[in-house]
């Protein structure tokens, strides 16, 4: 299997500088991205005030 490019290059920066990059990284055993998704309630709103016609000049 081919490798990519990035990864060429770590490894050619691992064999000549012995510099390993990988291990600078930060490591987390979970994803502390949130992820949320969007209830039913929430997507009929967005929806709604969306494509919601605002008429200004009655202010």
């Amino acid at each position: 299997m081919t490798q990519s490019n990035a990864k060429k290059k770590r490894l050619h920066l691992k064999r000549t500088s012995e510099k390993d990059v990988e291990k600078k990284r930060q490591f987390s055993p979970f994803s502390t991205h949130e992820r949320v998704t969007k209830t039913k309630k929430e997507s009929i709103e967005r929806n709604f005030t969306k494509y919601k016609k605002h008429n200004h000049s009655d202010d």
